[in-house]
This record gives structure tokens, sequence and C-alpha cells, in this order.
């Protein structure tokens, strides 16, 4: 059973399914059922459906009258433009960073980290510090609030670099965060925008792989 503690039940439960579909653990495509969910976390399913309408609000659902609630495919559209604007937000945040010379050794840390779990082969993890490592750079520019925005717009990405990472390799990723590191304690700002530039970019390739692949888990 899901422990369910907060005063609104409902948002609970969202923020759980949310998790769920941002890992993978939920795939596109899949029902959602309010009797299974409900009794998962021993609740009614009155607090369940309400969870349904907001994460279909977020455009993670799917709610379809008469035939039920399915997890929604992931938008290629919004992985691109989430992409896109990380790509120009964080080459800024990364000269900032250089120029500054900050202390960085939480980035250095959430390195180690990115290797014991690569080497676990335990993609969660590896995600989320991957996420960490990326906050740590805005978090050195001064910026903290803009990776809040950043995280807010990067939902379907996210999703997507849950499935990609299972997949490409993850040591590739860890040397492009490495060279982005270097970069900044170096106090190159080129060097550190070129880095930022080329680690995003990587997917460019990876996107169109994984609609190749799982046709079924993309839309537009």
């Amino acid at each position: 059973m899901i422990p369910i503690r907060s005063a609104s039940t409902a948002q609970q439960v969202h923020d759980w399914l949310y998790r769920c579909v941002l890992r993978g653990d939920l795939l596109p495509g899949m029902r959602l059922s309010e009797t299974e969910i409900a009794a998962q976390v021993g609740l009614s399913r009155q607090p369940v459906r309400e969870a349904f309408i907001r994460l279909a609000s977020d455009g993670l659902a799917e709610i379809r009258p008469q035939r039920g609630t399915y997890i929604g495919r992931i938008s290629v559209r919004a992985v691109l433009s989430a992409r896109l604007i990380r790509e120009a937000v964080e080459s800024d945040l990364g000269r900032m960073v250089a120029r500054s010379r900050p202390d960085l050794s939480a980035m250095a840390a959430e390195l180690d980290l990115q290797a014991r779990a690569d080497a676990a082969g335990d993609v969660p993890a590896f995600v989320e510090s991957d996420d960490r490592f990326h906050g740590a750079m805005a978090e050195a520019a001064g910026h903290p609030a803009v990776w809040q925005d950043l995280e807010r717009l990067k939902a379907q990405m996210n999703r997507m670099r849950h499935l990609s990472m299972r997949v490409f390799d993850r040591s590739a990723t860890i040397a492009q965060h490495r060279a982005i590191l270097t970069a900044l304690q170096a106090g190159d700002g080129d060097a550190a925008e070129t880095a930022i530039r080329t680690h995003l970019r990587q997917m460019l390739t990876e996107l169109p792989e994984m609609a190749r692949t799982h046709p079924d888990y993309f839309t537009d």
C-alpha cells in the first residue's frame, strides 16, 4: 500500500502517479483503474478520480468518456520545445558560472553519483542525479528559481529521458557532464557553452530513434 499522509489526498495520489509516469513505471497507453489505484493507496475512488483529472490537466493522461483513463503519449513537440529552451537558458547559466568561478562541489558530487547509478543499472537514480547536476549549475549561477521554472516545462522531456537512458550509453552522458564541469572549473565560458549545447543536443539523436522503435509511445 502506498502511504498517503497529506491533508490533500488527491494531491498526494496525483504526485505519486506523476512520478510513476515520468519514470516510465506507467507507460504511454496504459489504462488506469480507479478501483485498483484506490485499493493500492487505501482510499476511496473519489480522490483517485480527482488525481486522474489533475494528471490529465498536466498533459500526462487522457480521460476518455465511457472508456476510462489512459496514460498519454509523449509529445514530441513538447520534448523539442523544452530542449530548445533548456539549451538557450543553460548556455547563459554556464557563462555566468564560468565568470564567477563559484564552488562547484555539488556538481562534482553528482558526477560520482551518476557513475555509481550507471554501474548499478539504476536508471531512475541516474536521471534524478542528472537533474540535480543541472540544478546545481543554476544554483551556482545564483539563479535556482530558473531551474524550478525549467522543471515545470520539461515533464515530457523527463519521460523521454527515463526511457532513453535505459537504451543509450549512459557513460556518454557522464562524459558530457564532465566536460561541462571541467570548462566551468577552468572559467572558460566558450568551452562551457559548447559543452552544454553538445550535451543537450544529444536528444536530437535519441528522440527520433526512440520514436522509431516505440511509435506507440509518441505523438505529433
